[in-house]
């Protein structure tokens, strides 16, 4: 009887999971109808929708016919997974070791649950009430053998001991096929082999003796056989817990200098990478935490594509800490400087009557000037354009470290940037020295999955180029630098994706598409984002728009932005655009591009007009 006890299985059935987890993605309520589809076929659904006559096996229009307000979402596994997380972990905390059987079905031994719980029944409350605090609906079942747990979890039933052959008995013999975790893909043939047969009740299918199975049917049937006449199966396979590679440091006496950071970084990143080879794991992100004598607590999250070594650690240590004293000393001297501690700091007038503008903010004069962002632009429009795309210190940016996310006040990672008054982006900053510093790899992958080619690797040049720019984003921060990806798109914006430095280079939409009607080469030099608002004129000074045949109203003769005006000498379109008609891009539903040769500068501006009014989206060179 001890033996029998020691392989009491309890598993955690999620009902109608796929469906669930779409509609968490979509953000819809649990009440919602939702089906999951697969080849146009209804693949799972919930119990909204199967409430309103919608089953596994309808096609896609079908399906709708009988609910309109059916959510429908495509099949993804990895999706299911990953929302799927939070449950085994909210399990795993209540009852250690866990083995997931497919994203919303799990098992775990039930003996141990049971005996510090104090019964099955008080263990199995115990998980459904871990799983709803989680955010999700599930039940239990607990028999002998996994597979029993599983059919038993269907029906919410706790199976006794010794008693799973005859639970099994009555159900119909489909039953055997209906978790794909525990039945091979040719298992729904043998279900119909033995439905023609005439045992339709997995009874029926248990009362043969396993020679008769053997010799007429093939290796699944066996397996199905010992299934349905409960017979010992192998107990669950409890993960591993995963090592502790989080490392710290007590730095006595505190640091508060950069070459004593520099000493951190590089002991820190030994110690780290000791730990991670022990595990054969390699980091891909990495949090660098530190806490002051002020009791204050900051970290910086820094994802990577290629997992980290002990130089490329040691120098993500440094920088980041190197960032943070030298932010500290920089406010320091502001506060001498401005007469305040506090941010937004109005400069004063120097001893000239003068007043003193931060670096790179003293008004220049009027004309096209190249900015401190690589933005071409007319003075007269500045602090109302904002940077072009490319590579660029705006926006969500990236580096070859990953993005960083500075953060302050225990357990949170919340961004730790504001904007004072005079527009710059602040982080928060150590007011005290450091007393205390931690890694923790919060994402690694196995040791093996970095492979480096032969031929081909990265220059000399590239990698100082790298790691100058891990530099800036340690002192600018995680949204400091990021890279342009070539696109699938028709226009010059959707043909660049920014994406992180550091991450892989995913564009947004395939490039190797064909796009038709996309604006033809070359592509703009510069992409304006904030799209200034320009005037276009004919000879005797009216306006120039489309007319309903996509012909210009007049012949375009000047331009006009800001306080500046240019005569055209060339022009070429307006090419009118209806991609996308139904997102309403546009406020009257029409939009048009342009191109036009400004005579002074022989510069040419690609123009895309809608509202009734011409905006420059590019600059050609």
């Amino acid at each position: 009887m001890v033996g029998v006890k020691a392989r009491r299985v309890l598993a955690v059935w999620c009902l109608d999971w796929p469906a669930v987890a779409a509609a968490a993605e979509a953000g819809a309520p649990a009440t919602r109808a939702v089906a999951v589809l697969s080849a146009n076929r209804v693949t799972a659904c919930s119990a909204a929708a199967r409430a309103e006559g919608i089953r596994r096996g309808l096609r896609k229009r079908e399906a709708q016919g009988r609910c309109p307000d059916l959510l429908v979402a495509q099949e993804d596994p990895d999706r299911d997974a990953r929302l799927f997380e939070p449950v085994v972990a909210a399990v795993d905390a209540t009852v250690p070791g866990v083995e997931v059987l497919r994203p919303g079905l799990l098992v775990l031994s039930a003996r141990g649950a049971a005996r510090f719980f104090g019964s099955e029944e008080a263990a199995a409350e115990q998980l459904v009430d871990a799983v709803a605090a989680a955010g999700a609906e599930c039940q239990i079942g607990i028999a002998d053998e996994l597979s029993t747990a599983v059919l038993a979890a269907r029906r919410n039933t706790i199976v006794p001991t010794g008693r799973g052959a005859e639970f099994l008995a009555p159900l119909p013999v489909s039953e055997l096929s209906v978790e794909p975790a525990l039945a091979a893909p040719e298992r729904a043939d043998l279900v119909d082999l033995l439905r023609r047969l005439g045992l339709r009740r997995i009874g029926d299918f248990a009362a043969l003796t396993p020679a008769e199975v053997a010799s007429r049917f093939g290796t699944d049937a066996i397996a199905a056989h010992r299934c349905a006449r409960a017979e010992p199966e192998r107990p669950p396979s409890a993960q591993t817990p995963a090592p502790d590679l989080t490392v710290e440091y007590r730095c006595d006496p505190p640091i508060d200098r950069i070459d004593a950071a520099a000493f951190a970084g590089r002991l820190l990143a030994t110690r780290l990478h000791e730990g991670l080879a022990a595990a054969s794991v390699a980091c891909t992100r990495l949090v660098i935490h530190a806490e002051t004598e002020a009791g204050e607590e900051f970290s910086r999250t820094w994802r990577c594509a290629e997992p980290l070594t002990p130089d490329s650690t040691a120098d993500r240590i440094r920088w980041q800490l190197d960032g943070w004293l030298t932010r500290r000393s920089l406010d320091r001297a502001r506060a001498a400087r401005y007469g305040t501690t506090g941010r937004g700091a109005v400069p004063r007038p120097e001893g000239n009557g003068t007043t003193a503008y931060p670096p790179g903010r003293r008004p220049d004069s009027v004309g096209f000037e190249a900015d401190s962002t690589g933005r071409v632009a007319d003075s007269s429009e500045r602090g109302t354009s904002s940077p072009g795309r490319g590579m660029g210190s705006s926006g969500r940016d990236a580096s070859s470290g990953g993005r960083g996310i500075g953060s302050r006040g225990r357990g949170s990672e919340s961004a730790g940037v504001e904007e004072n008054s005079d527009g710059w982006a602040e982080e928060e900053v150590p007011g005290s020295p450091i007393t205390l510093l931690r890694l923790e790899p919060v994402e690694v992958v196995s040791a093996g999955a970095l492979q480096l080619g032969l031929w081909g690797g990265v220059g000399e040049g590239e990698e100082r180029a790298r790691r100058a720019l891990v530099r800036v984003q340690g002192l600018l921060g995680g949204d400091a630098v990021r890279l342009g990806v070539l696109s699938g798109g028709r226009g010059p914006a959707e043909r660049i994706t920014m994406v992180t430095l550091g991450e892989e280079p995913v564009p947004a939409a395939d490039p190797a598409q064909p796009w038709p009607g996309r604006l033809p080469e070359p592509a703009p030099t510069v992409v304006w984002v904030s799209r200034p608002q320009v005037r276009l004129e004919a000879a005797d000074g009216s306006p120039v728009w489309v007319t309903d045949r996509g012909l210009f109203t007049a012949d375009p003769a000047q331009l006009h932005w800001g306080r500046r005006s240019w005569l055209l000498i060339g022009w070429a379109g307006p090419w009118p655009l209806d991609d996308r008609w139904w997102t309403h891009r546009f406020e009257h539903g029409f939009a048009a591009r342009a191109q036009v040769l400004l005579d002074k500068d022989k510069r040419a501006l690609l123009l895309l007009g809608y509202n009734h009014t011409w905006h420059v989206e590019g600059l050609y060179e």
